[in-house]
């Protein structure tokens, strides 16, 4: 059933504008990753769906919690204490009290602060998931949520303090304690500026709020956080598969590799989508390359001493890249189900008046799909390092220097020696962040109520730090890419600049690294000349901070990326 809502909320917030692609409207249940980015990462402003029947349909869940505990109803969390202490009654007096203290004592974060970014990601999933009116929460909660996104207003969150059980517990404990002003030790981000969240509910001039019956457990108890940073994880990991097509794209024609494995004729009688996609992408960002060889009419070019065929890494690239390819579109596709779904608990029938006792909490998904996410990061990156060694290699890069030395009549140049030293440093990290951790470690916690759990938070927030790992690794791969075209041109025509001889294609992105790094291509000189001319770390932190912040060089692969959605 999908659920919407509501009307304007504040005089903070505009009236409804028309849509555009700076706002993202919330609560017809159709919210999607790239949605959820934009709030999070470029403040695009959030509205609420204008639909009576959504805040009626909020208002009469919140109508129902206050009737049963007017009644005396048993409802676990309103009427009833907690987790394995769910057999202690409630009454009717102390079910407010009991929500506000819900909230204090689970201030136990530990660790770093989240990021900005990820924090505003939980804050929009929880304003969708209220607002399928089924948790029993104000519609007042639902828009202090949207002004705290719309004024640039993020409560801090630790890295460590949920298992994935009972949702995210802890780390929406502090969302919402700022949320309603309980405690100056609650602190928040203001438009940059660290304070108190009663000091930035007055600037916004908002009151605290008291939580009423079911508002603390519906707030905290939930997938948000998690499923935040999944969805945040999941953008940088298709930008890094379409950094990766192109990187392969000029590593192929750096090695003077052939279109030929990529065959429609081939892939047809293999016709797993993922392993076609890898195939076509390849065939057009390599055509009208003079670099590499173009045999899709089925003939062959022996190369003397060479294999008549390319090796494993180039000739069975799309069937390599086809299961990540498959792997990324099956977990954006799971984790927005979870975007647009209800988990807290009890949820709460309106049309029926009934009340369900569930599990919608348990971030298993979540879980399961950023352990499978990062595994896949781990092969990708594990396919570049194969690539990377036979560039290097005087054996197998048909004819280029060793480690791709630039200036080869200067002795004392050792090329890219060294950076692929750091490549090798990287990569095994990156595969080992592949480990599962979801099938790991229970905690049988809080008396053994919470005896499974999921461990997706701890799960996405290890997504995240291998994303930024494979941002540094990728900054290599692309040095290497850049420079082997380079020294491949200067044996096709004679000279550096690879822009003369590229696949259309491919050039946007090896303009856009040389851009970044400052080193517009040369006639003279490849990328990397003399070893003492440019500082290797600099050029590494410069090319990954692009990629990280969506710059040049993931604008230059845009056309890879769109069609990876």
């Amino acid at each position: 059933m999908s659920i919407n809502v509501t009307e304007p909320i504040s005089p903070k917030l505009p009236q409804w504008p028309e849509p555009n692609l700076s706002n993202v409207t919330v609560g017809n249940g159709s919210l999607t990753v790239d949605e959820v980015v934009n709030v999070a990462r470029k403040s695009s402003q959030v509205y609420l769906t204008n639909r009576d029947e959504i805040s009626q349909r909020v208002k009469a869940s919140c109508d129902y919690i206050m009737d049963a505990v007017e009644s005396g109803k048993p409802i676990y969390g309103v009427t009833t204490g907690f987790g394995g202490m769910a057999n202690t009654v409630i009454s009717t007096e102390d079910a407010t009290a009991l929500q506000n203290n819900l909230v204090f004592y689970h201030k136990a974060g530990a660790g770093k602060r989240l990021p900005i970014a990820d924090v505003r990601a939980a804050m929009i999933l929880r304003i969708n998931s209220h607002l399928y009116g089924a948790s029993g929460v104000r519609l007042e909660l639902v828009e202090r949520m949207t002004t705290f996104l719309n004024e640039g207003v993020t409560p801090h969150v630790y890295e460590f303090g949920s298992i994935g059980a009972s949702g995210d517990l802890t780390p929406l404990a502090y969302i919402t304690g700022s949320l309603i002003g309980l405690d100056k030790s609650f602190t928040v981000d203001f438009q940059g500026e660290e304070m108190s969240c009663i000091q930035a509910l007055e600037k916004l001039g908002l009151p605290p709020l008291h939580l009423r019956p079911k508002e603390g457990l519906a707030m905290m108890n939930g997938t948000s956080v998690m499923t935040g940073i999944a969805a945040l994880c999941l953008r940088d990991a298709q930008v890094l598969l379409a950094l990766a097509m192109g990187v392969h794209s000029l590593m192929v024609q750096g090695l003077g590799g052939t279109n030929q494995s990529f065959h429609p004729f081939i892939h047809a009688l293999k016709p797993h989508s993922g392993q076609i996609w890898a195939a076509s992408q390849m065939i057009e960002l390599l055509t009208d390359s003079c670099l590499s060889r173009n045999e899709l009419d089925g003939k062959h070019d022996y190369r003397g001493a060479a294999p008549i065929q390319d090796r494993y890494s180039l000739r069975c690239l799309p069937q390599y890249l086809g299961p990540i390819v498959d792997g990324l579109a099956d977990i954006v596709q799971q984790i927005e189900v979870e975007i647009n779904s209800v988990t807290d608990n009890p949820l709460i029938d309106v049309e029926n008046e009934a009340c369900y006792h569930g599990g919608n909490f348990l971030g298993q998904y979540v879980g399961v799909g950023m352990d499978r996410l990062r595994y896949l990061l781990g092969l990708l990156s594990k396919h570049l390092d194969v690539q990377i060694a036979l560039l290097v290699a005087p054996e197998f890069n048909n004819g280029l220097s060793p480690s791709l030395v630039g200036n080869t009549s200067r002795k004392v140049n050792m090329g890219l020696k060294a950076l692929q030293i750091t490549g090798n440093s990287i990569m095994p990290l990156l595969t080992f962040y592949g480990n599962s951790i979801a099938d790991r470690f229970p905690t049988h916690a809080e008396q053994f109520n919470q005896n499974i759990n999921s461990q997706g938070f701890a799960s996405a927030n290890l997504a995240r730090r291998s994303i930024e790992i494979f941002q540094q690794y990728m900054a290599v791969a692309l040095m290497f890419a850049v420079q082997a075209v380079d020294l491949r041109t200067h044996q096709v025509a004679g000279h550096y600049d690879a822009r003369e001889c590229l696949s259309p294609l491919s050039l946007p992105l090896y303009e856009a690294v040389r851009a970044v790094v400052g080193q517009p291509p040369n006639v003279d000189k490849s990328y990397i000349w003399n070893d003492n001319e440019q500082s290797l770390d600099i050029h590494i932190a410069l090319i990954a901070a692009d990629i990280a912040q969506e710059g040049k060089i993931v604008q230059a692969v845009n056309q890879i990326l769109s069609s990876l959605k």
